[in-house]
């Protein structure tokens, strides 16, 4: 075995990084659970309701957030150590638009500014 292999298989940055790969793992499998809990709920609550339940929404967004962080920490795209190594993520839940709607441009037969 070459020299640079052996330097690499004795680094003991990789092999941390590994125990903390393994451990984001194991929490994206638990943030899955969560996610489809709350999507459960949200629906129960929309269902006899009729509108959202706005701290689930903002726990909706904040589990997004932590599994995108996950997922980019696992494939080496980020060295920010996610959840519980770091802080929890803080957004706000953002409105989803239609995809099929398009934006209005006037009324008709109304001319449009030079």
């Amino acid at each position: 075995m070459s020299d640079s292999v052996k330097g690499n298989i004795m680094n003991i940055a990789t092999w941390k990084r590994g125990l903390y790969m393994l451990l984001c793992t194991i929490f994206y499998s638990v943030a899955e659970l969560v996610v489809f809990a709350v999507v459960i709920i949200q629906f129960l609550f929309k269902l006899f309701t009729g509108e959202t339940n706005p701290r689930l929404l903002k726990l909706g967004q904040g589990l997004a957030i932590y599994i995108y962080q996950i997922v980019q920490f696992l494939n080496f795209n980020s060295e920010h150590h996610p959840y519980p190594f770091s802080g929890w993520p803080r957004a706000e839940p953002k409105e989803a638009k239609p995809a099929n709607v398009k934006p209005k441009e006037g009324k008709p037969g109304e001319t449009k500014p030079a």
